[in-house]
């Protein structure tokens, strides 16, 4: 910030966050990190940033030794929400910064003067790999690109973000043991959360997707019970027939309203279902549902919003001689709801459990999460405004140089993709061998593991018995000659004569 004649300066608060932002851009030092076989230039770890702002804010007179690393976890969370840093993927926004390896790089400003004010703008380091440096080290060139994102850029937002939230709330470092991200269909995210009626029940434009009017109708009379509509007959065991219409419908569907695909995420989220993580599983199943077919959601939400009301209406006659109303609807409705393409054991345990709790919660996990619209929108409003800074041109030049990439096949990036694998895993079998802070006994034992898990390389940096033998060979002492003892005690002990002429 630049405070110009006659402005007025910044309150305390505001000149120590200036303060600490200021030292904590000049101090963390930036190195090359590799993460996920990619190599990244000035950056940092979140567990570095942390352990020297910590140090920083406990010797600073402001803050004080009492100052906790949590505390200090806390300060970088700010950080990464007011775009002080920003991930090296560019996103930022959020405040779900760990006090763990993850990646991060500053996000400089310069001001540049334009007519008689100042503008602050943006400088990204390392956005774009493929600029090409100037070696004569001229001036850079601040160009802004207003970046038109298309139809496509916003969808492929939408489920990336989607996933990674889902990633990060399932405690997971993947998600490619329980779908393939890129069969996920993010019009389906959007629709579901943008198409919705007033009480949060998605709407559908297509109508040959929805429940039939008869099951409709059906189902609001059991969920009203007994206010139903007056001109529909009356008689002993009429909701037990109402019942039945509407169970056959949905015990008839070809595939359950969570579809196939998602059976491994939904059953994962099932892990979560204990009293201290109630909250975590409200939230993975919410961004699950977001996931389904738009018709499939819709359905879910009306047999939801109907079980639940049926199994706590005191006036809803029973339904079945032996059970209650509850156990029957759970009984009923399970298998329509989740279960697997191939029957496997416990299958139907796993369904009633997912659905026992989803009756219970069913208002919080098929509302629309607000969370996740508003940091699709930051996202997508931080693309569009995003500035690079290029190298200076060369004497006489306009424009910055670029390189630009040739298509390869999928044979080329497979290769391409194994060769850069290997060579990763063939450095860290070198930086163990390098290693003199393992003992031998230690380094056997790693050396062994590696080459179980890693035979093929293991077997060309080795290529020979006599080779492997060789890194354990103890280099015999060597004793100097007495000769040579004699002669270095002598010198020691005895100056030099001096002679004076």
């Amino acid at each position: 910030p630049i405070w110009g004649r006659g402005e007025p300066e910044p309150n305390p608060a505001t000149q120590g966050w200036n303060e600490v932002t200021k030292l904590f851009r000049a101090g963390v030092p930036l190195k090359k990190h590799r993460q996920h076989f990619r190599v990244y230039g000035n950056c940092f770890t979140a567990t570095a940033a942390v352990d020297w702002l910590h140090d920083l804010l406990r010797s600073n007179s402001n803050f004080g030794p009492e100052v906790t690393r949590q505390q200090t976890v806390q300060l970088l969370k700010k950080f990464l929400k007011n775009h002080v840093i920003e991930d090296v993927k560019g996103r930022w926004g959020s405040e779900d910064l760990e006090d763990n390896g993850q990646l991060y790089r500053y996000v400089h400003f310069t001001l540049k003067t334009h007519g008689s004010g100042a503008i602050k703008q943006r400088d990204t380091e390392n956005v774009d790999p493929e600029i090409q440096e100037d070696p004569a080290n001229s001036p850079p060139v601040e160009v802004v690109h207003r970046r038109n994102l298309t139809e496509d850029d916003i969808l492929d937002i939408w489920r990336n973000i989607t996933l990674t939230h889902l990633q990060k709330t399932l405690g997971l470092t993947s998600l490619e043991d329980l779908l393939d991200p890129y069969q996920v269909n993010p019009q389906h995210i959007v629709y579901n959360m943008t198409n919705v009626n007033k009480h949060g029940v998605v709407t559908l434009e297509d109508k040959t997707g929805d429940l039939p009017h008869w099951v409709l109708s059906a189902m609001k009379c059991l969920a009203n019970w007994p206010k139903y509509d007056l001109h529909q007959p009356s008689y002993p065991g009429f909701e037990r027939d109402v019942f039945k219409t509407v169970s056959d419908y949905f015990v008839n569907l070809p595939k359950p309203l969570l579809t196939y695909e998602y059976y491994e995420v939904f059953v994962n989220v099932l892990g979560l279902l204990q009293p201290q993580l109630e909250r975590v599983a409200i939230e993975a199943l919410q961004l699950c549902t977001l996931l389904l077919p738009p018709a499939n959601r819709r359905k879910l939400q009306l047999l939801m919003r109907m079980i639940s009301r049926m199994s706590q209406n005191v006036d809803m006659p029973r339904l079945h001689d032996a059970i209650g109303t509850r156990t029957l609807m759970v009984h009923v409705f399970s298998r329509c709801v989740l279960c697997c393409e191939e029957e496997v054991d416990l299958d139907e345990l796993l369904a009633t459990r997912l659905v026992s709790f989803l009756m219970d919660h069913h208002q919080e996990i098929l509302q629309v999460p607000v969370y996740l619209q508003n940091a699709v929108q930051d996202h997508i409003a931080y693309l569009r405004k995003v500035q690079l800074t290029y190298p200076g041109p060369g004497m006489g030049s306009t424009v910055p140089t670029y390189s630009f990439c040739r298509q390869i096949s999928p044979q080329e990036f497979e290769e391409q993709k194994l060769s850069v694998s290997q060579a990763a895993i063939a450095e860290l079998l070198e930086s163990l061998i390098k290693d003199r802070t393992l003992s031998v006994k230690e380094k056997k034992k790693k050396l062994k593991q590696f080459q179980k898990e890693y035979p093929d390389i293991y077997s060309r940096r080795f290529s020979t018995t006599e080779s492997e033998v060789q890194l354990f060979v103890e280099k015999p002492k060597i004793k100097p000659p007495m000769l040579i003892v004699f002669l270095w005690c002598l010198i020691s002990h005895f100056r030099p004569l001096r002679l004076d002429v």
